[in-house]
């Protein structure tokens, strides 16, 4: 005669019963993602819907742009070409239409046009006949777009990170191209503080500086001459001792002259001169 089960036995059978459940069950794939790609034409007219914009972040309520009366020097038959957008031709050339032609408007709302990839004809007639693209508006481009944005966040924070590890002298040859003598009177916190603004806002141009060996020598002529160790003419084209007046170099014509005596230090005789304002500096 079978014995009876207690609760705990069936309990334990339950659950062993739901493990062997859980350990069959099939185990599912999740489909690998897979990138959509737009179809490509013969002539190699990628179909996708377009986005125009007029330059100048202009937003009119509307803004026409010529649809006819347009012309476009075609280089492989050697002769410009009549355009026309219409609505019941296979072409924008007016050489190539058959029958009527239904001009049509091409206006921007907004400062937007949205094409969508069906009105092929139209697209090309924007994007690379119009005599108006890239001065009255562009076809925006968002992968182009993008990566230009990227190139712009590597720029920054690898100009943040210079302003952040850059020496106290340098710093202080860089922000003098930027606010001048003004940089004299500013304490190290503020120098560090606008210098690292400075590098935010204009990456490009900070670390092309950063980079420029002769920034410091210019930033070192400046100095000398707030100092009265050297002095610079009215008309900007001697350098003097302060002391005694002697003529240390002339200032070569249509050239800077802080940028001519930073190349004018690397000289033998520059050198030499350069020697006795930093003993003096010091």
């Amino acid at each position: 005669m079978a014995k009876k089960q207690t609760k705990k036995q069936t309990a334990e059978i339950a659950v062993e019963q739901e493990v062997v459940e859980v350990l069959e069950q099939p185990v599912v794939k999740k489909p690998a993602r897979v990138e959509k790609t737009n179809k490509v034409l013969s002539d190699g007219w990628e179909l996708k819907d377009r986005i125009y914009r007029l330059k100048g972040n202009k937003r009119p309520l509307s803004r026409s742009i010529r649809s006819a009366n347009i012309h476009w020097f075609d280089e492989n038959k050697g002769y410009e070409r009549e355009l026309k957008y219409t609505s019941n031709q296979r072409t924008p050339f007016v050489d190539e239409m058959k029958g009527d032609q239904r001009l049509e408007h091409i206006v921007f709302r907004n400062g937007l046009l949205i094409v969508e990839k069906e009105k092929v004809i139209l697209q090309k007639l924007l994007s690379l006949y119009h005599p108006d693209v890239n001065t009255l508006y562009y076809e925006e481009k968002p992968v182009a777009k993008a990566a230009n944005e990227i190139e712009w966040l590597h720029m920054e924070l690898e100009a943040l990170n210079a302003a952040k590890d850059i020496d106290i002298d340098l710093a202080e040859a860089v922000m003098r191209v930027e606010v001048g003598s003004k940089v004299s009177d500013m304490s190290s916190k503020e120098l560090r503080r606008d210098l690292m603004l400075y590098a935010r806002k204009n990456p490009q141009l900070f670390l092309e500086l950063v980079n420029d060996g002769n920034v410091q020598l210019r930033n070192f002529g400046i100095k000398a001459t707030e100092l009265s160790i050297i002095k610079l003419s009215s008309d900007q084209r001697t350098f003097t001792w302060g002391t005694n007046g002697r003529k240390l170099m002339t200032v070569p014509f249509d050239e800077h002259p802080y940028s001519a005596l930073a190349s004018w230090f690397k000289t033998d005789e520059g050198m030499e001169v350069y020697t006795n304002i930093e003993k003096r500096l010091s």
